[in-house]
C-alpha cells in the first residue's frame, strides 16, 4: 500500500472510531461480568500485538496496534468502571452478586 496523505487521516478516523467502541465496551462488560472478564481483552490485545507484527500493510498494521493497546487500556478501565458503579454513577446489574 502506497502511503498518502489519506493514510494518517485514515489511521487518525479509525483510531478515533476503535476507542470510541471501546467506551461502551467497557460499560456493557462490567455490567454483566464484573471485573473477571478482563482476561478476554488481555487476550485481544495480544492477538492484536501478534497480528500486527506479521501484517505488512501499514494501515492494517497501525489499527491492530491502535486495537490492541485500547484492549490493554480496556483492562484498567474495567476495573475503573467497577469503581464508578460502587459510587453509583452507573447502574449495577441485579442479577449479579456484589463485594
Amino acid at each position: 500500500m502506497e502511503l498518502t496523505a489519506f493514510t494518517g487521516l485514515g489511521i487518525g478516523l479509525a483510531t478515533f472510531l476503535i476507542i470510541g467502541l471501546f467506551h461502551p465496551v467497557v460499560i456493557k462488560a462490567e455490567y454483566y461480568w464484573g471485573t473477571k472478564c478482563w482476561w478476554i481483552f488481555l487476550v485481544l490485545g495480544t492477538i492484536g500485538v501478534i497480528a500486527s507484527l506479521f501484517v505488512e500493510n501499514v494501515f492494517i498494521s497501525a489499527l491492530l496496534g491502535v486495537f490492541s493497546f485500547s484492549s490493554f487500556w480496556t483492562i484498567k478501565e474495567v476495573f475503573e468502571q467497577r469503581e464508578r458503579v460502587n459510587k453509583g454513577w452507573f447502574p449495577r446489574n441485579p442479577k449479579r452478586k456484589y463485594e
